[in-house]
């Protein structure tokens, strides 16, 4: 039997009872996820305001130090952090849009296979969107790059919108609310698939990383 087919008889049994709740997401996880949320939010909403020209920069740093942090933390974070647990093939996100528009999709743990392609694109989108700023900022290159920089981050924009849309979309079909369980962690699921750690001290250094960034930005 195949990793892959292991993968649908797991989700396919989990999705028939759910006897408890588990803690699935850690803190640095979820602190990663609305800091991005929020230092994305920023950065487009003062991106053509002189004024506000600093926050928006350190807002870019931000960006890009919270996906550096969750490029590693996709290597060695906890169970459903990490890259190799919900990054799947093509069969697999097929099946689950699919299902989707059956209205009956297979049940994932962590990601699905479709937020995995969200989590993936989002990913690169910011790091797109802060290195070309950083290079527009600092006269890298002509006015194309801004353009760049712009057209990139609507691109983003654009995905989280559908990202949202994806995942109340999901919370109803699952009949889980998908925005709670990654403000605390928690979702329905059996005992031996929950993780056991917060790993809270991690969580501290991506705040003091955050720091380090707005810092550098505004020094």
């Amino acid at each position: 039997m195949t990793t892959h087919e292991q993968q649908r008889i797991t989700a396919a049994n989990a999705s028939d009872s759910f006897p408890g709740k588990i803690l699935v997401w850690d803190v640095p996880v979820r602190l990663f996820h609305w800091s991005l949320a929020l230092a994305f939010t920023t950065a487009f909403i003062t991106s053509e305001s002189e004024r506000w020209q600093l926050i928006h920069i350190a807002s870019g740093y931000v960006v890009a130090a919270l996906i550096v942090f969750r490029l590693l933390w996709g290597l060695v974070g906890s169970r459903y952090a990490r890259f190799s647990q919900f990054v799947r093939g093509q069969a697999a996100i097929r099946e689950y849009l699919l299902g989707m528009l059956r209205l009956r999709p297979p049940h994932y743990t962590g990601h699905n296979p479709a937020g995995a392609l969200a989590v993936l694109a989002l990913l690169g989108l910011g790091l797109l969107t802060a290195a070309t700023g950083w290079m527009t900022f600092n006269e890298v290159a002509g006015d194309w790059l801004e353009e760049v920089h712009e057209g990139v981050a609507s691109a983003m924009l654009g995905l989280v919108f559908v990202h949202v849309a994806a995942v109340l979309w999901s919370s109803l079909l699952h009949r889980e609310n998908l925005v709670a369980a990654m403000w605390h962690g928690y979702k329905q699921g059996r005992p031996e698939d929950g993780i056991a750690r917060r790993h809270l001290p991690v969580a501290v250094g991506l705040l003091a990383l955050i720091g380090g960034a707005i810092a550098l930005a505004l020094a």
